[in-house]
């Protein structure tokens, strides 16, 4: 075959593959919202949705108002653009579904069987009421073991910075994130040298984030390198032979190991897995939320002033020193009534924050919606609500784009009136999902960047070194908080 003939058949090829998508192409029905299919085949308008989310989907807002379903990478997905509506979505269980599609990507994502679907009768109930563990005096609990593991690593790794230390400012939040969440949950290995054996699962976690998003995109484990084989590095570090003489587990890690021991069909394989998975759920978002809160406040020195002078007339006023060698202690009262610190921290969330909050349509029927609107949805459709676009609308927040320390604080206090058309909204920030997909971890999570937060201020003078502006990492754009696009260089020396 020559060479003409061969280009000949490639291109009729192509035609004919054209062609039977095009015949096979959805379309519309009566009541259905305004659809967006997008010319290439299976792929749809994924590359305009990766390329800029926000920007792709204000415009088909412009064009087709407040609902419209775009095909994606195989799924028809249905954004409710209107945050008025976003009730709508969240109290609507009947039909639109959650826990589902959470089990799927879980578990081709951390490699264990179904939740839902695998021989583990109430298995999805019991891990469900473990997150007590994350409420109340275990989460009090939960939070001083953090503080306490923070300070350790703090005097013991940084106490001797009497001159100026350099370092990069991302691998430095993931690095005392990551020890001091680690051992708060999980304990120490007595027979491992802590700091080392901690960093060499650090080291591999981080290899795995780097790839989560594929997984997350259902993208074969196989094309991803060495991926397959950090994942099972990790996934063996809490095998039961491994974690059973760890000292000082949690006891919200050890009521999950008695849970899955009453599970004989699940193999021990499976139950480190799902350790596994707690774990970067645990870590996978805060680190980022980490950085983003310290990154915003070292860019803004009025912001950073505000946040310390408060943190300091806390300690002064509860009798505490401040510095390396003292035990800084403070209750969820005393956190919770530090305002401009959580108004620094919402503020970095609702600009770093990359979430989509999905549901799966588990039956065709009429969606009902804020302002008598109705809409027809198709069974194993998504619903999508994209927090990121609420979070930059000039009606909701004044000049979005800027970061303003006070904007979450009103006379002293907690701000959480904020309108759109008028109307008050329910939700006006969501870095941690909603309704049944909220975030169960939300409430340590938060704790955790705060004392964070508190001793690098408390201990140390910090700076940005670099006047380049960090951006947000597309890769992880609709998976939680993104990551930065690179790190920056900062110092920090103890204060006098």
């Amino acid at each position: 075959m020559g060479l003409l003939e061969a280009l000949g058949l490639a291109l009729g090829t192509v035609l004919a593959l054209c062609a039977l998508s095009l015949l096979g192409r959805r379309r519309r029905k009566p009541g259905e919202p305004p659809l967006v299919s997008g010319w290439i085949p299976f792929l749809g308008k994924a590359l305009d949705f990766r390329k800029d989310p926000s920007k792709f989907l204000l415009s088909l807002q412009q064009k087709y108002g407040d609902i419209f379903t775009v095909h994606i990478a195989g799924r028809y997905i249905t954004f409710i653009m209107d945050p008025l509506m976003y009730s709508s979505v969240t109290k609507n269980s009947k039909y639109l579904e959650f826990q589902e599609f959470a089990d799927s990507l879980a578990s081709q994502t951390f490699d264990y069987p179904s939740v839902l679907k695998g021989d583990f009768p109430g298995l999805n109930e019991n891990v469900h009421r473990n997150y007590q563990f994350l409420l109340g005096r275990p989460l009090d609990t939960l939070s001083d073991n953090m503080m306490t593991n923070l300070q350790w690593i703090f005097n013991t790794h940084f106490s001797q910075a009497t001159d100026w230390k350099v370092g990069k400012l991302y691998k430095f939040c993931c690095s005392v994130m990551f020890k001091a969440s680690f051992i708060t949950l999980y304990g120490r290995d007595p027979s491992a040298d802590g700091h080392n054996s901690i960093g060499a699962i650090e080291e591999k976690f981080t290899k795995f984030d780097a790839n989560f998003s594929y997984l997350a995109a259902n993208i074969p484990i196989e094309l991803l390198g060495a991926t397959k084989r950090i994942r099972k590095e990790l996934i063996d570090v809490f095998l039961p032979t491994n974690t059973a003489n760890w000292l000082g587990v949690s006891e919200l890690i050890e009521s999950r190991k008695e849970m899955f021991e009453r599970y004989e069909v699940l193999r021990d394989y499976d139950k480190a897995a799902h350790h596994f998975a707690f774990m970067w759920a645990s870590v996978g978002n805060t680190i980022p939320a980490t950085f983003w809160a310290v990154y915003y406040l070292l860019r803004h020195p009025e912001a950073l002033a505000v946040v310390r002078d408060e943190i300091d007339h806390l300690l002064q006023s509860t009798g505490q020193e401040r510095g390396p060698g003292c035990n800084i202690r403070l209750t969820r009262e005393q956190l919770d009534n530090l305002v401009y610190l959580e108004s620094a921290l919402n503020e970095s969330l609702r600009m770093s924050s990359a979430s989509m909050n999905i549901r799966i349509v588990k039956e065709e029927f009429i969606f009902k919606l804020e302002g008598n609107q109705e809409v027809s949805l198709r069974k194993d459709d998504w619903v999508a609500i994209y927090p990121p676009i609420l979070h930059m609308d000039p009606e909701v927040y004044e000049d979005p784009k800027k970061y303003k320390v006070d904007r979450y604080v009103e006379n002293g206090k907690k701000k959480t009136t904020f309108y759109k058309q008028g109307k008050k909204l329910k939700y006006f920030l969501m870095p941690f999902g909603s309704g049944s997909s909220k975030c169960p971890g939300r409430f340590f999570a938060v704790n955790e960047i705060k004392l964070f937060v508190i001793l690098l201020l408390t201990y140390f003078n910090v700076e940005i070194m670099e006047e380049k502006k960090i951006g947000l990492e597309k890769n992880r754009l609709g998976l939680g908080i993104a990551l930065p696009d690179s790190d920056i260089s900062f110092c920090y020396k103890l204060r006098p």
